[in-house]
């Protein structure tokens, strides 16, 4: 890993890091001062649950919801700003704001809180933008995703009544969006070419040798 790699990587962790810090402290005092804070969450087609598409993903129910999320955080958002880091901010934005709107559109009446919509979206937006862009860093970071995560597709559909699997939909919607949007504000990493993929070639000439004793015929003059 040169020092390129480990830098931007140790940039990305510093960035989810802080934002995980920041939901542990909501959370530390939500339940010092028992503040219910569970009521900034999303409620539906209400008027005053607006405000949860801007706070619903800082608030948790318990320390367990807390913790699964706050791993998901640390590994997909390090994943994400790590190699897409001009894309980055823009699909949390987009996530963020869209799982949000959505929620309060179209999920059940009741509080909808918690960073899940953040992170199924980060998931699906790693899967497909791999599958979009096929180059061997998109690939490659696409398959540790899914293979540490995938179980996020079933977690969409409707399962325990306490768990609010619209903020995972729309989230995963919204992940999907962004990576339709956001495909090439990235630049493909440089593909490496190795000696032997230059082995035949005519320094004075583009075409490869077709073989032993043999060449391309010449135009007759």
């Amino acid at each position: 890993m040169n020092s390129k790699v480990k830098r931007d990587f140790k940039r990305s962790l510093i960035i989810v890091s802080a934002f995980i810090l920041l939901l542990w402290l909501v959370e530390i005092l939500d339940r010092g001062f028992t503040l219910q804070l569970f009521r900034l969450g999303i409620y539906p087609r209400e008027p005053e649950g607006l405000w949860g598409i801007l706070f619903s993903p800082l608030i948790h129910g318990t320390w367990n919801h807390l913790l699964s999320n706050s791993f998901a955080l640390l590994i997909l958002g390090a994943v994400l700003f790590y190699g897409y880091p001009r894309a980055a901010l823009p699909v949390l934005l987009l996530v963020y704001l869209v799982s949000g709107v959505c929620v309060w559109l179209f999920a059940r009446s009741s509080y909808h809180f918690g960073a899940s919509g953040l992170t199924h979206g980060m998931m699906f937006f790693i899967f497909t933008i791999g599958v979009l862009r096929r180059d061997r860093l998109s690939i490659a970071l696409s398959m540790i995703v899914f293979f540490i995560y995938g179980g996020m597709v079933w977690s969409i559909f409707p399962q325990e009544p306490g768990i609010s699997y619209e903020s995972h939909f729309f989230g995963a919607l919204a992940g999907v969006i962004a990576a339709f949007l956001f495909r090439n504000r990235d630049p493909s990493p440089a593909q490496k070419r190795y000696e032997w993929e230059d082995e035949g070639q005519d320094p004075d000439n583009d075409t490869a040798d077709s073989g032993p004793g043999t060449r391309m015929p010449e135009r007759p003059e």
